[in-house]
C-alpha cells in the first residue's frame, strides 16, 4: 500500500510541476514579447522560480523513499 501511495505522490507531484513549469516560462516569454529591455532581469526571476518549482518534486520522491522504506 505504501508503494502505490509513493507512486501517486511523486507523478501527482510531477505533473503539478510540469504545468507550473509550463506557466512560468510562457508568462516569462509573453513578458519579455513586451518589454525586451528586461529580458535579462525577467530570464533571471524565471530560472529562480523554475528552481523552486522543481523542488517540489524532488521534496515528493523524498518523501516517497521515507514511505517506502519505513
Amino acid at each position: 500500500m505504501n508503494v502505490i501511495a509513493a507512486a501517486i505522490a511523486v507523478a501527482g507531484a510531477a505533473i503539478v510541476a510540469s504545468l507550473g513549469n509550463g506557466k512560468v516560462i510562457s508568462t516569462t516569454i509573453e513578458a519579455i514579447a513586451r518589454q525586451p529591455e528586461l529580458q535579462s532581469r525577467l530570464q533571471t526571476l524565471m530560472f529562480i522560480g523554475v528552481g523552486l518549482i522543481e523542488a517540489v518534486p524532488i521534496m515528493a520522491v523524498v518523501i516517497a523513499f521515507l514511505l517506502i522504506f519505513q
